[in-house]
């Protein structure tokens, strides 16, 4: 199976609250599932009628943390952030596939930062941990694909191989992103101590369920990440 993911001591420094729920999904001998084709519409409307009433003081946690380590959150948000951002204005989003569609109903349902990644693609296991700089990070420019690198200090996620998301979540790499149903995939939901409990909870139901409609027949095993 997929190696657990780890968090660097640092980062209690920097976000003390912090809280994540890891998915490990197999989806290898999995069947064709069912795609609600409404999630996605269903999670903005909710957005741009107010919900959820914690929003406003969950993603500013992440805006302070992202303050700590030297980022600017009004120019490099947090992904749940961008996404509300972007509901806010237009009042939709554009679908991408089944699984990416999911996972951002669920961020934007519940105010929360939420990845997936192939696992598939991973070179050990994911880490959250600070940059040196060095790090390669596989990204794309105007149709272009280049190789970045964070700067130091900077919050990342990241593998063996290189960076897989920047700025925490602000942006995900392209070798790790997920491109369809199959295969192994890991999902992370990642909190501040301004999300309620049960919030955090009912986010990672609505996200195991969605995966298990999607593929059933998926092995798929949620484990609460602490830090250290």
């Amino acid at each position: 199976m997929f190696e657990f993911p780890t968090i660097d001591d640092r980062i209690a420094t920097i976000a003390p609250g912090f809280r994540a729920v890891s998915i490990i999904v197999d989806a290898t001998a999995a069947a064709e599932g069912n795609q609600d084709h409404d999630i996605l519409s269903d999670a903005c409307a909710f957005v741009t009628s107010g919900g959820p009433s914690w929003a406003d003081a969950h993603l500013a946690s992440w805006a302070e943390a992202y303050q700590r380590f030297g980022a600017k959150p009004n120019r490099t948000p947090c992904s749940a952030q961008a996404l509300r951002k972007r509901v806010l204005k237009d009042g939709r989003m554009q679908p991408i596939n089944p699984v990416v569609d999911l996972y951002n109903a669920v961020s934007l349902r519940y105010a929360i930062p939420v990845g997936g990644e192939n696992a598939d693609a991973y070179f050990g296991h994911p880490f959250l941990s600070i940059a040196d700089g060095s790090e390669d990070f596989e990204t794309v420019m105007n149709g272009e694909a280049v190789l970045e690198h964070p700067e130091p200090g900077e919050v990342i996620w990241r593998d063996d191989s290189g960076v897989t998301c920047r700025r925490w979540n602000w942006r995900q790499g392209t070798r790790t992103r997920i491109e369809d149903t199959g295969g192994r995939m890991w999902f992370v939901l990642e909190a501040m101590d301004t999300m309620p409990e049960h919030a955090l909870l009912e986010a990672t139901s609505m996200l195991a369920d969605g995966l298990r409609t999607l593929m059933p027949g998926s092995t798929i095993v949620s484990t609460r990440i602490a830090l250290p």
